[in-house]
């Protein structure tokens, strides 16, 4: 059996897996269709895989598999012999940011100095639109007041990793998305705690200096320091590049399993209604900062990118900073959900204009076209 034939097989049985677990749904046992759905997802997830079309989506899968896990089973991954599972989340994203800055580098950060009105223009969009799309979701919903800020928590965090990653599927400009993602991670600390200050003190008492130092910590410290490991050992630690979205991928996969659990009796309320409001949330951030940055007069790449940078943020962070305000499990749900739903929004529309072409590469067509044509009428 070949390669290919093995991640069919897999997707087939993920397909069965999905069947019985539908069919005991139905005839009335959830419960036990639990471990069936955990199988789906973990399936689904290597089966993609193998096809360069749909290899996008296997971390997603990953994350539905985790939190399908600490849906059905919430006390494994509460504590473990006293030890709180929520005190490890602070070191993980801080990992992670390790991982970050030695992705971005110092030449990123110059990046403001080669685009300048591209920069200013996405960091704009960022910091405007989303929070207060945020703030209109969480107003709209009528939802409790910690969940309600929870979603004004992710609107007002930066972008991520995650939008690099589909700004380069999208054929989107990736040099202003690397520096976007790097240039809205340094302002956060100082913007995300006043708008939520602003924006979610009548949800919740949000202390502002002291979500602002926790940015600092979570952040600030770790970037710069991978920021100079990048820069005086680049090359020499080859593992260390190959290992970190790894390290990244497991980090932000726990701390989802952990805020579900956490949240685990909250989620089976308003589950569904955080779904649709995170999918509402994305298409908004995407086609405000499209069309915000088409405003601008910038080109079609720059477009595409400023839209995914300003729809996709860190979800990963937010539920950090809901875990230092000691609410990861209300503050902390909208990130938990938001950020699977933006993986799947984000795939999907940088497929869409994978597909597209860029308005100079239809003019490439256009050229290559017109000689041969001219050869004929000639002939």
């Amino acid at each position: 059996m070949n390669t290919r034939s093995i991640y069919k097989l897999l997707l087939a049985l993920a397909g069965a897996s999905a069947l019985v677990a539908l069919v005991l749904f139905i005839i009335g046992n959830p419960q036990l269709a639990g471990p069936f759905l955990i199988a789906f997802f973990v399936l689904l997830a290597i089966g993609f895989r193998g096809y360069q079309s749909l290899r996008g989506f296997s971390f997603t899968a990953v994350i539905f598999a985790s939190v399908t896990v600490a849906m059905y089973y919430p006390t494994n991954f509460q504590e473990v012999n006293g030890y709180d599972l929520k005190n490890l989340f602070t070191p993980l994203l801080q990992l992670i940011m390790f991982g970050m800055g030695t992705a971005i580098g110092i030449k990123d950060f110059l990046g403001v100095v080669k685009m300048p009105r591209g920069v200013l223009v996405g960091v704009l969009c960022q910091f405007s639109i989303m929070p207060f799309v945020g703030f209109t979701i969480a107003h709209t919903l009528g939802v409790a007041p910690e969940i309600a800020a929870g979603i004004i928590l992710i609107g007002s965090s930066p972008s991520g990793l995650a939008s690099n990653v589909m700004a380069y599927l999208a054929k989107a400009n990736l040099a202003l998305s690397i520096t976007l993602t790097a240039i809205a991670t340094l302002l956060a600390p100082l913007i995300t705690p006043n708008m939520m200050g602003w924006l979610a003190g009548e949800f919740v008492e949000v202390d502002v200096l002291g979500m602002m130092w926790s940015m600092v910590r979570i952040v600030i410290i770790p970037v710069f320091a991978g920021v100079a490991f990048n820069h005086f050992f680049s090359g020499k630690f080859k593992w260390l590049d190959e290992a970190m979205p790894y390290v990244s991928m497991f980090g932000i996969a726990y701390i989802i399993t952990i805020i579900t659990a956490a949240g685990r009796d909250n989620l089976l309320e308003v589950g569904v209604i955080l779904i649709l409001a995170g999918i509402f949330h994305n298409i908004a951030g995407y086609f405000l900062g499209y069309w915000g940055a088409r405003l601008f007069r910038m080109p079609e790449q720059d477009c595409r990118t400023v839209a995914l940078e300003v729809g996709m943020q860190n979800g990963g962070l937010a539920s950090a900073l809901a875990n230092e305000m000691g609410k990861v499990a209300t503050v902390g749900l909208a990130p938990a959900i938001f950020g699977p739903v933006m993986n799947i929004t984000g795939s999907t529309l940088a497929t869409y204009w994978r597909g597209k072409p860029l308005p100079e590469e239809e003019k490439g067509q256009e050229k290559e076209v017109v000689p041969v044509e001219h050869d004929k009428a000639t002939t």
